[in-house]
This record gives C-alpha cells, structure tokens and sequence, in this order.
C-alpha cells in the first residue's frame, strides 16, 4: 500500500509539475508587459544618457560607468550571468596615436594639419622615398568611369583630385561611393598602390583630439599609407599642371598620368591594447532551456569632443533602457512561475558606432550555441520620431526592418503579435533592398544575421533631427511612444520564446 501510495504522490507531482510548464506556455503576458513605464524607462535613460556617462564612447571610463550600471541592474533582477559566470564579454580594442609625420617634396617640407593630415587608422609606421606620383584623376573605376586607364600602380605614390566631375551619378551612395574618400581608398589599394595622397580642403586643421581605435591588429592585406593635403602640397607636387588638371577635372574624367617628383612621406604611430565589453544576463527557460532568444540594443555612442558631450539618447540609449526594462519583465514573470521556455538572452553590446564591434566579437565568440538560437531582437533607436515621415500617425508607429528574411516565420509573428496587443503601424520603409541607407547592414542585428540567425530590426528611424550630434538628450524623448514599441518588442519576444518551435531558417542569407 505504501509503495502505492508512493507512486501515486509521484505522478501528482509530476502531473503538476508538467501542467505549471503549459500554464507558463499560455500565461497572460499583459500584466508583465504593463511593468514597461514611462515612469522606469525614463528614470534609466536619464542615467544611462546622463552627463555622468560622458558619450559612453567605446573603450573609455564613460563607457565602462554604463556597463556597470547595466550589469548591476541585471544583477538586480536575478538574471544569470550569460559569459561563462560573468555579466560582460570583453574584446580587445587597440588606440592609434600619431607619433609624426612629415611630407618632402622636392627638398621642401610640410607640416602636420597645416598642409597635410594623414589617415592614422589606416597607416602603419613607415618612411617612403618615391621618385614619382601617377595622377588617376578623381581616382574614380565605377561603370563608365576608369580613372586609372593605361597606369598600373602596383607599388607606386597614387595622386587623387578631391570630390568627381559634374554629372557624374555613382553606382553606390554614401560611404560605399566610389567617389567618398572611403571608396577612393579602396580602390587605390585594390590597384596595389603603396601610398595615397588626396586633395582635400580644410587646412589648416585642428590636430585630433583623441586616438583613432580599431579591433584588427593582425590583418591578412595592409592598406596604402594615406595623407589628405593642402593644394600648396598638390601644386608641389604636380607643378604648374595641378591648376589646370583641378578645373579640366570638374567637368570630365581625366587620363591618368606620371609626374616626376621626390617626394619622402614619413608617418610613424603608437598602438596601444586597451578593452570594451558586451554586457550579458539570462533569464532560464523551462522546458526548452536547450534554446535561446536574443534580445540585443548596443549601449556605447559618440563620447566626448572636447567638452562637448554627444549623449546619445536614442542613439541608442532608448533601445537600451528598452532591453532593461524588458528583461525585468521577463524577470517578474519568472519570480510568479510562469518564465519563458526558452532561455532568454539580453545583451547590449558596445563598439557599434565604431563599425559593430562588440556583436561582431560576439557572433565569432558566441556565449550560447548559435544554432540554438531561435531568433535575435534588435532595438536601435526607438525614441524618436522621423522628421522626414509626413504620411500616418507619426506617434504609432515604428520601423521594422529584416522579418521577412532568413525565416518565413518571423513575419507573421511580428505582424500577428502587433494586431493582437498593440496595433501600431509597422512601416517597412528601410525594409526596402533598394533603400539607400542600407539600414538592415548598419546595426548589430546583421552580425547575427551573417550567422544565419533571424533577426527582426525595430527603428525609430531619426536620421535627421539629432542624429549623432550632441542635442540627442533625454528630454527630447517620446516617452509614451517609447514604452509602447518597448512593449511591442516584449509581446513579440514572449512569443517568440514560448512556442512550440523553433523559428525555420527556411530563406537564403542576401549577403552584399
């Protein structure tokens, strides 16, 4: 009888034990998503946005103060530490000082930001004697346009006119231009040249403020040493034909050619290993705990310039004060017994004004299996409203960016979760693969992406306005349009890490 009983104590517990699972897979998620206020989103952004924080530059003390902050409230929460017992992942971050440089020509010497400033980020120490410059025009290869025709430059000092002739329309925009300085770069070291220089205006210039930061130390192909210069160096160079070249060159592409010139460029740096981290806590699942959802915002911006503070509100502060909010809610649910199945992952990482570092070290060091990952959801600037937006309700809407890529799930989560809790406007704008602002490549979402995890990217869409200048403050914050798309990220997450499957990886990555 004993031992009847026995089994029978057994199978009443486990019987609740599994019905407590199905009744956290079917648990009102209102009044958790209701713990997401005004009230606490604010009292977070005005710290983490705060003048204490000082830009939250990557690698610096005010980037570290927010780490901490963000740390110690997922300590707050109960959250577990999501890097191997520790609440932060930490990748190297290496700073560029200039030691000198110097450019000679033909006996005669310039100086540092009165005549010329070099590329630190792209340079390496070294001291160059050529004999010669070939002149590749506007240094444009783009469809029609091949300034470097008839010239091969493998191992030679490149000369570049500033900006490309009139009616010319690249075949990219913005930093990817083959006429931006970026491109012109690209395509001088992909021609084999040794060394640039580039006509520039601006001099004199202030020198810089603070070192120049990259994450490669070790690189498989070095780029040519680079120097902007004075058209006083341009003219010593090329003569009396560099007056000519400048206004034949405004209106047509021009024939490469050489000039003889000694010219001796000198540059000569200080590297020096400093650290930034990606802040992680977890909220365990039940029982689908062998699977994880990401919930990513990246909390480091702009920093200092001089004294002058670039805060950083939306920029990302509002995604991140998002991701700490969110997770309490997730936290809150947890403590009543009705915790998500899945393992829910938040993460804010830093680096991604620098070129999405701390997601990019993330996806190559991944803490969670990546395979295990069911989907990851990206908040970067959701505070703000789109000055340029003049069709609908400005104040209900966000921008949705990636959910019908890499799974045929996503969207009908997205858009279904939306219709049944918070009935915004999900405008799919930069969603477009022709949008020129290349939105769905330019935030950390896409380093999951690259990995094959689908991502659903939310954006305010603030491009204008106060963008990454030093007015993007706290008080100019939408703070009930910021808890609504907070919640919305909430809902759709909470579905996402409560259903039976796992989201498909059903469409092919559309990787530029």
């Amino acid at each position: 009888m004993l031992r009847l009983l026995s089994l029978l104590l057994v199978l009443t517990i486990s019987t609740q034990a599994l019905a407590q699972k199905k009744k956290a897979t079917v648990a009102d998620p209102k009044k958790y998503a209701a713990s997401i206020t005004q009230e606490d989103l604010s009292k977070h952004l005005y710290i983490v946005a705060g003048a204490e924080m000082e830009g939250r530059e990557t690698a610096t003390e005010g980037q570290r103060k927010a780490a901490a902050y963000i740390e110690n409230h997922f300590k707050s929460l109960g959250l577990k530490p999501g890097n191997n017992g520790s609440y932060q992942q930490y990748y190297p971050v290496y700073k560029d000082e200039i030691a000198g440089s110097s450019i000679t020509v033909n006996g005669k010497s310039f100086d540092m930001n009165t005549d010329f400033s070099p590329l630190a980020n792209w340079n390496n120490t070294a001291s160059q004697y050529f004999s010669e410059a070939v002149f590749v025009g506007h240094g444009i290869v783009d469809k029609e346009i091949n300034d470097y025709a008839g010239q091969n430059v493998t191992g030679k000092l490149v000369f570049i006119l500033d900006g490309s002739p009139s009616g010319y329309k690249p075949s990219a925009q913005g930093f990817r231009s083959p006429a931006s300085w970026y491109g012109k770069l690209q395509t001088a070291r992909n021609k084999g040249a040794a060394a640039v220089v580039m006509v520039a205006n601006g001099f004199p210039r202030k020198a810089p403020s603070e070192p120049t930061m990259h994450v490669e130390l070790y690189k498989s192909e070095l780029y040519p040493n680079s120097y902007f210069i004075s058209e006083q160096v341009a003219k010593s160079i090329l003569g009396d034909a560099f007056a000519q070249l400048k206004e034949a060159g405004k209106s047509k592409s021009l024939p490469a050619q050489i000039f003889r010139s000694n010219v001796k460029l000198v540059f000569e740096k200080k590297t020096t290993e400093v650290s930034s981290s990606n802040v992680l806590g977890y909220v365990e699942g039940s029982d689908k705990s062998d699977e994880w959802l990401i919930i990513t915002a990246h909390y480091d911006h702009l920093g200092k310039r001089g004294d002058v503070i670039y805060y950083g509100a939306d920029d990302d502060g509002s995604g991140t004060v998002g991701v700490l909010e969110i997770a309490e809610a997730f936290a809150k649910a947890k403590a009543d017994g009705k915790g998500p199945r899945r393992n829910i992952l938040f993460m804010t990482v830093s680096g991604e004004e620098k070129g999405l570092w701390g997601s990019e070290y993330y996806g190559d060091h991944p803490t969670v299996p990546l395979d295990k990952t069911t989907a990851d959801l990206n908040i970067d600037m959701i505070g703000r409203v789109d000055t340029e937006r003049k069709t609908g309700d400005t104040l209900n809407y966000v921008y949705v960016v990636g959910d019908d890529k890499l799974s045929s799930d996503l969207k009908p989560i997205s858009e279904g979760v939306n219709k049944k809790y918070i009935n915004m406007t999900l405008d799919y704008k930069f969603n477009d693969p022709k949008d020129p602002n290349r939105i769905y490549y330019r935030s950390d979402h896409y380093n999951f992406a690259n990995k094959g995890v689908p991502i659903i990217f939310y954006y305010d869409g603030m491009l204008l306005s106060d963008y990454h200048k030093p007015t993007d403050t706290p008080d100019k914050i939408y703070y009930p349009l910021l808890t609504k798309r907070a919640q919305l990220v909430f809902y759709t997450a909470w579905e996402m890490a409560n259903r039976d499957e796992k989201l498909k990886r059903d469409i092919p990555l559309n990787q530029e």
